[in-house]
Parts: C-alpha cells; sequence; structure tokens
C-alpha cells in the first residue's frame, strides 16, 4: 500500500512543500512513483517520516537528521529509544518551567530579593516577572494575590531552592501515577492532589479545596497551562484536574 503526497500531508499535519523539499535534499525520497511520475510514500516511508518529524520536535536540523537516520546498523527501535531519552529530558525541563509559571500566576516576583545570579539559578531562562500584567489582571483584588505577595517578598535564595525541589517531586510523582494508569479519583492520586494543595498553602497562600478546584479548571482551561502538562505526558493536565476535583469531594 501507498499513499500520495496529499495524503501524507493530511496524515503527518505537515504541507505538501514540506514533503517536496524533503525529497528535494534527499532526506525522504519516495519509495515509489506513478507512471506519470508522481510521488508514492510506503509504509516504510512513512516511517522515516514520522523519525524526522520527532528529530524536528527535538530541534535537530535537517542535515544532522540525514546524517542520523542514515547511520549503518540503526534500527527503528534504537531511534525510538534515543527519542525517548531525549523527550525524558524535555520533560525534566518543562517540569521546572512548570512549577514556575505557577509561581508567577500565584505572585508578583518584581521585589525578590535575589541577585540576578540566584534568579538565573532558581528559575533558568524564565522570567517571571512577565507574566505579571497578567496576575495583576486575574487575581489583583483578591486576598491570596496580596498575601502571596507578602510571603515572596521574604523569600530568600534557599526558600526557592527549596519551594523549587518539593513541586518538582509533587509533579514527578503525577506523572509515574498517571504513567501507571491509576485512577485520577483512586487514594493515591487524591493524596498527590492534596501534597499540591499542600504546597500552594504552606508557599504562597491558604488554598482552599474550593481554590485549588478552580486551579484544577484552569490546568484545562489555559492552553498554555494545558499543552505544559501534557508535554509531560498527554492527558496529564486533566488527570490532574479530576484529581484535584475527586479530593475535593472528600473534604466538603
Amino acid at each position: 500500500m501507498s499513499f500520495s503526497v496529499g495524503q501524507v500531508a493530511r496524515l503527518a499535519g505537515i504541507t505538501v512543500r514540506t514533503l517536496h523539499h524533503y525529497d528535494e535534499i534527499g532526506l525522504l525520497t519516495p519509495g515509489e512513483r506513478t507512471r506519470a511520475g508522481y510521488r508514492r510514500y510506503t509504509d516504510a516511508d512513512l516511517v522515516r517520516l514520522q523519525h524526522i518529524l520527532l528529530y524536528r520536535e527535538l530541534g535537530f536540523p535537517l542535515e544532522e537528521i540525514a546524517v542520523i537516520l542514515d547511520e549503518p546498523a540503526t534500527d527503528e527501535l534504537t531511534h525510538l529509544r534515543r527519542q525517548h531519552e531525549l523527550l525524558t529530558r524535555r520533560a525534566q525541563h518543562l517540569q521546572h518551567v512548570i512549577a514556575a509559571v505557577e509561581r508567577a500566576m500565584q505572585a508578583r516576583t518584581l521585589d525578590l530579593p535575589l541577585t540576578p545570579e540566584e534568579r538565573f539559578e532558581i528559575f533558568g531562562g524564565f522570567r517571571p516577572e512577565d507574566h505579571d500584567a497578567e496576575v495583576e489582571r486575574r487575581w489583583g483584588d483578591t486576598a491570596q494575590y496580596a498575601e502571596s505577595r507578602r510571603r515572596v517578598a521574604g523569600y530568600t535564595k534557599a526558600d526557592w531552592l527549596e519551594l523549587k525541589a518539593e513541586a518538582a517531586a509533587i509533579g514527578g510523582d503525577l506523572v509515574a501515577a498517571f504513567k501507571a494508569g491509576l485512577p485520577a479519583d483512586g487514594e493515591l492520586a487524591m493524596d498527590l492532589a492534596e501534597r499540591h494543595r499542600g504546597h500552594i498553602t504552606r508557599w504562597f497562600y491558604d488554598c482552599s479545596h474550593d481554590m485549588h478546584r478552580r486551579l484544577g479548571d484552569l490546568y484545562v482551561d489555559d492552553p498554555r497551562f494545558t499543552a505544559a502538562y501534557d508535554a509531560l505526558a498527554p492527558g496529564l493536565a486533566g488527570y490532574l484536574r479530576q484529581a484535584i476535583h475527586a479530593n475535593a469531594r472528600r473534604h466538603p
């Protein structure tokens, strides 16, 4: 069975022009052609395209992808293992970004008593202050916002590093529970949701179960949060929301 260039473009979510370019540079040459010279892609071609797109997603240039895919004695499983390792590293990085975004959404950080070096160590390239306008627009008139501002204004570098490690640990346990197939309304998932709520209460403001439920909705309703969580594991944002709601129900 083979596919036309238009069919492959629709399946892969890319343009026909992209496929033509891949053919022109020798990165993905169709395995078949019709008598009229039209491109036809085989199953093997689609497998190669999948690897190309994954490596592109990971930031590899086309020239390097060609070298990787044409390595002698490198089979599909080798590529998948390599991609899994690279994606896992990205997921770990995104977990730190998620934690930083949540902190930015919960408090203004312009007045943090940190040096530029300390800020970079804690936040990396992420700039929490870039979210200040949105944070103030959404929550500027709430008691939680005021309390969060008051608390973080006094945090030291050690406080932020402890906060960051705690958030990463909770996030890692959530991913593990989700990947293990544990039900979102099961005891372990609800306990993780309670840890998540406790983390917010400990570091930012008194997060009631009702407030926590609204935050859970935000993780699904706001595409940025959804994309960040689902980058760690597709469906994780919805899973966390369900766990938060289930945990709130057992604490009426």
